[in-house]
């Protein structure tokens, strides 16, 4: 039985590096709750940063892919089950995340941040700062992880929630003093929606992280065609161009 499963496990890892180049689509999910780098539009489709990153990665390797929404709490579970075959969703690469999936090199790289309101908030990033305070983030993210350790462990309540959107109403509404999440997300957010609310506190220091395609583990041949397509696109001008849709200022 044993022996079965080995070689059945090995079947399904070889049919799975080697989908890309017989012509098969190419599955990539993305969340679609994390504005500026992936979001719904109005008229029903994928947008942001990640997904037109997605789709000059796939133009690059002159591949066929779908681009689908995917629950972030539900990502890595659903990739490792099968029910697509990469994740293009501003996914940190941690040593946590890497016991179960596998990811490419970095399409970029963002620190932590923290966002207060205007008035009446916290003045400072240091725990003292906050002490007494709610500080959010959405939950099973590194922004998350990163506030319960150092605030979270320090007696400071962490308020986490499902999406990126519902912390930031919550910190707009005053239903919590902080929001820390990607300072890209949140300077993108302070320029639109949170502009007379709230503010940029400052960077949590120590905190910059590599944001990497998260792939099934052996899944070694479309990792590689997707390293080699970061690096072209990176080389021939078509990242730079996508990322100044979005920032003034190079995230590579």
């Amino acid at each position: 039985m044993r022996t079965l499963l080995s070689v059945t496990l090995a079947a399904l890892l070889s049919a799975s590096a080697v989908f890309a180049q017989d012509g098969k689509t190419i599955r990539i999910a993305t969340e679609g709750a994390y504005p500026p780098f992936n979001f719904m539009a109005a008229d029903g489709t994928l947008q942001g940063l990640d997904v037109d990153i997605a789709k000059a990665l796939c133009a690059e390797m002159k591949a066929n892919c779908a681009i689908v929404a995917q629950d972030w709490d539900g990502m890595i579970p659903a990739l490792t089950a099968g029910k697509f075959d990469a994740i293009i969703a501003s996914m940190s690469i941690t040593e946590e995340r890497k016991q179960k999936i596998d990811f490419t090199n970095r399409y970029y790289k963002t620190p932590l941040a923290i966002a207060v309101l205007k008035e009446g908030g916290p003045t400072g990033t240091a725990v003292a700062e906050l002490e007494g305070k709610t500080i959010g983030a959405q939950a099973a993210t590194i922004q998350a992880n990163t506030a319960e350790d150092i605030y979270g462990k320090a007696g400071v309540e962490v308020k986490l929630y499902p999406t990126q959107e519902e912390a930031a109403a919550d910190l707009e509404n005053g239903r919590i003093d902080a929001l820390m999440s990607d300072k890209f997300v949140i300077t993108d957010w302070l320029n639109t929606t949170g502009k007379d609310c709230c503010k940029l506190l400052g960077d949590v220091a120590g905190t910059d992280t590599d944001v990497g395609i998260g792939l099934r583990k052996g899944d070694n041949v479309l990792k590689e065609r997707f390293n080699t397509a970061i690096e072209a696109i990176v080389k021939n001008g078509t990242y730079k161009t996508i990322v100044a849709k979005y920032f003034p200022f190079d995230i590579y």
